[in-house]
């Protein structure tokens, strides 16, 4: 039998969710004219009716503030190869777009491009859990590139799928 340990530190949660493996999104929005945006692996899908996915994001995100406050975000589900440019828009410091191609709606959402999915969203709510908020995002729109393979992170780096 396997003994379950009593939780105790971060890292020990940390060690454990990266078991998980997830795929990478990142969440972007036009502010002030220009693309702002952060990597988030904890998403999932939430419900059909009405369309919902949801994301987690930090307390001590810098960059959250800015984009809860925009009309609409895109979501780009990334695409196998794009570890750079998740790891850009996970960092705290430099231009998280620089080499990045994008694009933007007419509604301020930002999209990078070769992803495999992009979700044009709305806030529908924000739930605060511990140190994150679960924010519920309305999906408005959608575009799909299903035989484009996604990006996954497990075990704390970035892996490929494999056919079977």
């Amino acid at each position: 039998m396997r003994d379950i340990e009593p939780v105790t530190a971060t890292d020990q949660l940390r060690r454990a969710f990266g078991c998980f493996p997830s795929g990478v999104t990142a969440l972007c929005a036009r502010v002030d004219g220009e693309p702002v945006g952060i990597a988030a692996s904890s998403f999932t899908s939430v419900s059909m009716q009405p369309p919902l996915v949801s994301v987690c994001i930090q307390h001590t995100s810098t960059t959250w503030p800015k984009l809860r406050e925009q009309s609409r975000l895109g979501l780009s589900v990334l695409a196998e190869g794009q570890d750079e440019i998740c790891s850009r828009l996970a960092s705290r410091t430099g231009d998280r777009f620089a080499g990045v191609d994008w694009f933007a709606s007419g509604d301020g959402s930002v999209f990078v491009e070769d992803a495999t999915l992009w979700l044009d969203c709305t806030i529908s709510e924000e739930v605060p859990c511990g140190d994150h908020d679960i924010v519920l995002l309305r999906i408005d729109g959608l575009s799909v590139a299903p035989d484009t393979s996604p990006l996954v992170f497990h075990g704390s780096r970035f892996r490929r799928l494999a056919s079977i």
